[in-house]
């Protein structure tokens, strides 16, 4: 992949300068940690010119979100053979991947990997190696289907919103493990060209998952079902960052959208203070479509709700075999029951943890809102210009609010007032602090014990998270693997009394149910 070609490289003289051990700044533009654990970065001026000062005064992150990144790869597949393999069939998929980027695009993210970490060369460059971070959602959604995005979102206005605004939720449920979200940021862009935004990200990744421009429209991403590609196209978060970028408007945001093909199926949730409403644009590798649900609210998960796309096969396989619909039942129970919505019921609904009607499916079911899994929840007030972002854990923690009005009229950084409106911020979930929180944090470590193939006291693990199928079937595995049948099949039954978030995983158990009758029965 020959990076782009740059007439000025002067920028790469630039040095940041230390306000003090938390803060950095290059001219008007400034990074820092923020108390609230979040860090916050300011970056302004031409597509290469950014890059590398995004890099300068965020190379830390950069640099340790790529060994989180490939060491959670690693630990995702163990095998030499397999990650040689995944490596080249990376390269060879996205041979093309740059002739389906913008060029203002290539040259910030090539401006960014003069920050990237050393030791990495075999797997490509740093060039290579950013570029093809950008798709990596895109093939490993592509590859198995691994729902690793298995988000949830929804929009309120009108009658629907206590004061008549737009207000955008969404739970950015994607999870490589806990190092990776470690380090949040985020990020407000003044370009050259276009409209000021902010998103949050990570270090590196200059793409969007969640974010709003100074006009008021807001982009959130959800993966919905998908069939392996055949080529290189637009990763799905250089198409949201496009339509942040350029779009004040759904009719804008549309146009962005029709104009790039993608390789995987993405509904974008596109919130707009000018139409005063949400839409979903959906679109696959063949086929678009918007769906405006016609009334006062939308609520979206990880299937597709338009008139083409919704009747797709593999969109009703999805509706049948996955976790989405049974969520987007509950969101719609969620805001009918809790009335004309406001920012705060909006957070309350983020951090949801029961299954329909209240039940309790135990913490971290794939059926819940709140899977315990979030990068981020964020919550958007677009006429307003606000937007609230969770810090760690998950969507637990405190909501920090950010004015973008005021932030963008700033004039560099004071190192003695804090970025983030500490008034309008919303505190940390109060269920925190419970012995069911601290019990479900005995649970997760004992998983991982698991997952690194050590051993555990099964009681110790079901007692930790008794509601939650997961847990039964993580014991009756590690039995069966022991030998102890009896005890892996009691496992089992148990599993299947439960909620389970989807229809291959309630086949596995069935399998395995089968096998240790078998074993107990000699056969």
């Amino acid at each position: 992949m020959t990076p782009p070609e740059i007439a000025d490289k002067s920028a790469l003289q630039l040095q940041r300068k230390a306000l003090d051990s938390t803060s950095w700044t290059i001219g008007n533009n400034w990074f820092r940690k923020s108390n609230s654990g979040l860090y916050e970065m300011y970056v302004e001026g031409a597509p290469f010119e950014r890059g590398v000062i995004n890099g300068k005064l965020s190379g830390e992150l950069i640099r340790h979100q790529e060994d989180v990144f490939v060491e959670q790869i690693k630990k995702m597949i163990p095998s030499p053979f397999y990650l040689r393999f995944l490596r080249y069939f990376t390269g060879w998929f996205n041979r093309n991947l740059s002739d389906h980027v913008d060029e203002e695009f290539k040259e910030e993210i090539y401006g960014e990997s003069f920050s990237a970490a050393s030791g990495y060369d075999w797997v490509g460059s740093n060039y290579e190696r950013l570029m093809n971070y950008h798709g990596a959602h895109d093939i490993g959604h592509a590859l198995q289907g691994m729902m690793l995005v298995g988000c949830t979102s929804f929009g309120t206005w009108n009658d629907n919103s206590a004061d008549s605004n737009l207000i955008i939720g969404r739970n950015f449920d994607f999870y490589m493990g806990d190092k990776f979200a470690e380090d949040k940021m985020v990020v407000f862009y003044h370009p050259d060209k276009g409209h000021n935004f902010m998103f949050v990200t990570w270090g590196g990744f200059t793409g969007v998952v969640s974010g709003m421009n100074d006009k008021g429209l807001t982009v959130t991403i959800n993966a919905a079902k998908t069939s392996v590609p055949t080529g290189a196209a637009t990763p799905v978060s250089l198409v949201a960052r496009e339509i942040l970028q350029y779009a004040r408007n759904i009719r804008e945001a549309w146009a962005i959208a029709q104009k790039r093909k993608m390789f995987v199926s993405e509904s974008f949730l596109i919130g707009s203070a000018e139409d005063n409403k949400a839409v979903l644009i959906e679109k696959t590798p063949e086929g678009m479509d918007l769906y405006d649900p016609k009334k006062n609210f939308i609520t979206c998960t990880n299937h597709f709700q338009g008139d083409s796309l919704g009747s797709l096969e593999s969109n009703k396989l999805q509706i049948r075999e996955s976790a989405s619909a049974y969520r987007y039942e509950r969101l719609n129970e969620l805001l009918k029951a809790n009335g004309p919505n406001t920012v705060q019921k909006t957070i309350s609904i983020l951090r949801d943890r029961k299954g329909l009607h209240g039940a309790d499916i135990g913490l971290g079911n794939e059926k819940a809102i709140n899977q315990f899994i979030a990068h981020h929840g964020i919550v958007f007030e677009p006429k307003k210009k606000m937007v609230w972002v969770s810090a760690a854990p998950w969507q637990l923690g405190q909501f920090v609010a950010y004015d973008l009005n005021k932030i963008f009229s700033m004039h560099g950084l004071d190192s003695d007032h804090e970025v983030y409106d500490s008034v309008q911020s919303v505190p940390a979930d109060s269920f925190l602090l419970t012995r069911e929180y601290t019990s479900f944090q005995v649970f997760r470590q004992l998983k991982a014990q698991l997952m690194d193939g050590g051993d555990v006291d099964t009681k110790a693990l079901v007692v930790s998270n008794p509601e939650y199928y997961h847990t039964y079937v993580l014991a009756g595995d590690y039995d069966f693997k022991k030998g102890n049948f009896a005890a892996a099949k009691q496992y089992y039954e148990t599993a299947l009394t439960k909620v389970i978030a989807t229809k291959g995983e309630e086949r596995h158990i069935r399998q395995q149910l089968e096998k240790c009758n078998a074993k107990l029965s000699g056969k």
